[in-house]
């Protein structure tokens, strides 16, 4: 099958300041339509810092992003709400705001920034708060959730934005391990493009069309996980050894640690 290429980094790099060294260092980057990637890298390796300059959060130093074959730095901010879409770490800071006003956050680049929302969930919406499994907490507010929680809400919320791309910074932190699957398994069938960095390789194994790997600011394979996450390249990255098999149920590669 041919994908058209919808996300792409050429020759990244990128540091805090002047006197700061090098954190993205000539990173190489491309992300196909309907393609769910995992960016894997042990802490500090430069994922986080890859993705923001992906939804143009952070400028890169030196290189360009392309969404679409267009320079990112091309489209308007309300063009770029309408294409991508993101769920970071850090949780917001809404005061007072229930659940259902948090997810109705992902209509704004459709209706600006000042537009009063009282409008119900249409029934697209409501399914993506059903698969999230957040309908009985759509009259909560938001800072009463629990930690997995609050990251379901904010990826609904994304979800709303009708992206094309999804970017996703450890979408699985505080997330039980049910969860963890569900999630990782809705996003993963969904015709958009998906980037979420992780930590597990045994979620990227089992999820992601391809894994990118992260070492010291510079990406360093990007492929098929069976093809990328060999003996090798575990122990020169994460500094551990590792057995592959295959799983017993799903067939992805099993890794196991030691």
């Amino acid at each position: 099958m041919t994908f058209k290429m919808k996300l792409q980094a050429k020759k990244i790099c990128w540091r805090p300041n002047a006197k700061s060294a090098m954190i993205l260092k000539d990173v190489d980057f491309h992300a196909q339509k309907g393609l769910c990637i995992g960016l894997l890298g042990p802490n500090g390796s430069g994922k986080t810092s890859l993705l923001r300059c992906l939804y143009r959060g952070t400028s890169p130093t030196a290189g360009s992003i392309l969404l679409n074959n267009k320079n990112i730095t091309h489209y308007s901010q309300q063009e770029i709400a309408k294409k991508v879409a993101v769920v970071l770490q850090e949780s917001p800071h809404e005061i007072g705001l229930s659940v259902s006003e948090i997810i109705k956050l992902g209509r704004l680049p459709y209706q600006g920034f000042f537009t009063h929302d009282n409008v119900e969930l249409t029934s697209h919406e409501h399914a993506i708060v059903q698969h999230l499994e957040l309908d009985h907490l759509l009259i909560r507010i938001y800072q009463s959730l629990s930690g997995g929680e609050k990251q379901r809400v904010m990826i609904a919320r994304a979800l709303i934005q009708k992206p094309d791309v999804l970017l996703l910074d450890e979408p699985t932190n505080h997330l039980d391990i049910a969860h963890q699957l569900s999630i990782l398994q809705y996003i993963g069938d969904l015709d958009i493009t998906v980037i979420c960095s992780l930590h597990d390789l045994n979620l990227a194994a089992q999820y992601c069309d391809e894994v990118a790997i992260m070492s010291k600011g510079h990406l360093i394979s990007q492929g098929k996980p069976n093809d990328v996450l060999t003996y090798e390249l575990i122990k020169n990255v994460f500094s551990v050894q590792s057995i592959t098999d295959t799983h017993p149920i799903t067939g992805s590669q099993r890794l196991s640690f030691y």
